[in-house]
């Protein structure tokens, strides 16, 4: 099993989302997606790996991802607006439980290589799955493929539901990759769920988020 714990340096220049080379990124610990959502190893075709940081303004996050599978992507992306169903195609995603009291209350963040996003508000319930659809972050995203590397940028601004943290606090996360035709194998995750088919939304398989300390 992977580390279960993240920590996000601070960084006082924030980094843009398409802002890949940012020193911050030098400092973020590379947080590696290489086992499948069943816990099995995955692909090295599909390895990915996320840098995370906080700044006053927000969470920033970058993927960065081997890109040799085919792209299952959007013919006509749409970036100016949230694109439901994104799921179903190559995504990056994120999942941060702001609350680590209550990890079943969760925000899901998304990015696609062709920038199309999606943030939605989770909450997981005994009944089942309760879903905000129109949920709004504010999140930026940015994406690129150089190569054979795929590279994905998101910011999350803080807000009323994603409140600013101060340094030392520890919320709740997960990391996601989806690359690949449809089949159990597109399914990557930080920290497998285990579920007997792919199912990201497990909070009790979250690990921690422990926002670095503001600088002296």
């Amino acid at each position: 099993m992977t580390d279960a714990t993240i920590t996000a340096p601070y960084s006082s220049k924030a980094p843009a989302p398409s802002d890949f080379d940012h020193q911050i990124w030098q400092i973020s610990r590379p947080i590696a997606i290489t086992q499948l959502w069943s816990g099995a190893s995955a692909s090295p075709s599909c390895h990915a790996e996320a840098r995370l940081c906080w700044s006053n303004d927000a969470l920033h996050v970058r993927f960065t991802g081997r890109q040799q599978e085919p792209l299952i992507v959007s013919d006509n992306p749409v970036t100016d607006k949230k694109t439901l169903g994104l799921w179903n195609r190559d995504v990056c995603e994120i999942f941060i439980a702001p609350d680590s009291a209550n990890p079943s209350r969760y925000f899901e963040f998304e990015a696609a290589p062709t920038g199309e996003w999606v943030d939605l508000g989770i909450t997981l319930t005994p009944s089942g799955r309760e879903t905000d659809w129109d949920f709004a972050s504010g999140l930026t995203t940015a994406a690129n493929i150089d190569g054979d590397r795929l590279f994905v940028g998101m910011r999350i601004p803080w807000s009323e539901s994603i409140p600013k943290p101060a340094g030392g606090d520890v919320w709740r996360v997960n990391l996601f990759r989806c690359a690949g035709p449809e089949s159990p194998s597109r399914y990557l995750a930080w920290r497998p769920t285990k579920t007997p088919e792919p199912n990201f939304h497990v909070s009790e398989a979250f690990g921690m988020l422990r926002f670095g300390a503001l600088p002296a």
